[in-house]
């Protein structure tokens, strides 16, 4: 997660982003109200603004932005969270996101083959998810509490679930990070989210600090 609070003004303003991360306090209940539902109009006019710029902006444009993929590992972190944004909001509060990245594909791979290749083609989107449970929530804050270590998926989507207090614990041994699974920089980001600093045991084990005083102690992995 990208916590840097002043950059340049995107769909954020620097007051939103401190906001979000609790760095700016609001005195009133409707101030904070009133912060959300701003937040909820920007979010919402950028997506109509995407319909704007799909058809308008100049190729040029798009290709110096998106060029920046194979070196801003930041922007790539930021498509990565803007597809989840979509999906999570999609397929839990609106239509399906195959409804939604379907014919988006399609109507991109027409507008590829027309203009790249001077062609007609049909296209065939398949968009298919399989999730398997391999634990569960409370499996995982068990073996937390009882100071076992756990896979960085897991211990993210703990902390995801909003019902766990991180912050009864000096340190978190994790497991399996190096899994293909686990992005470059996921690690870091999930350490800085948690307010604690990440030690690389070794490719497969980490030990992230939740208190700077128990930084030199054995860590046990």
């Amino acid at each position: 997660m990208n916590t840097e609070i002043d950059r340049e003004r995107g769909v954020l303003s620097p007051a939103d982003r401190a906001y979000l991360l609790g760095d700016r306090e609001m005195s009133h209940e409707q101030s904070k109200r009133n912060a959300e539902a701003r937040i909820r109009r920007r979010i919402h006019a950028a997506m109509l603004d995407f319909d704007l710029l799909l058809h308008t902006l100049p190729e040029k444009d798009r290709k110096q932005l998106f060029e920046r993929t194979t070196t801003d590992e930041a922007f790539l972190d930021g498509l990565r969270a803007t597809v989840a944004f979509l999906y999570l909001g999609t397929e839990k509060y609106g239509v399906d996101f195959e409804d939604v990245i379907e014919p988006a594909i399609r109507s991109s791979e027409e507008y590829l083959a027309a203009t790249d290749r001077a062609a007609n083609v049909s296209v065939d989107v398949t968009f298919d998810v399989e999730t398997t449970v391999e634990s569960s929530l409370e499996g995982v804050a068990a073996r937390l509490d009882a100071g076992d270590p756990v896979t960085p998926r897991e211990l993210f989507s703990l902390v995801m679930h909003g019902e766990y207090d991180t912050r009864d614990h000096e340190r978190i041994r994790l497991v399996g990070t190096d899994d293909e699974q686990t992005a470059d920089g996921f690690l870091e980001r999930l350490a800085s989210y948690l307010g604690g600093d990440l030690e690389q045991v070794s490719d497969s084990r980490a030990v992230i600090r939740l208190d700077e005083t128990t930084a030199n102690e054995d860590d046990g992995c």
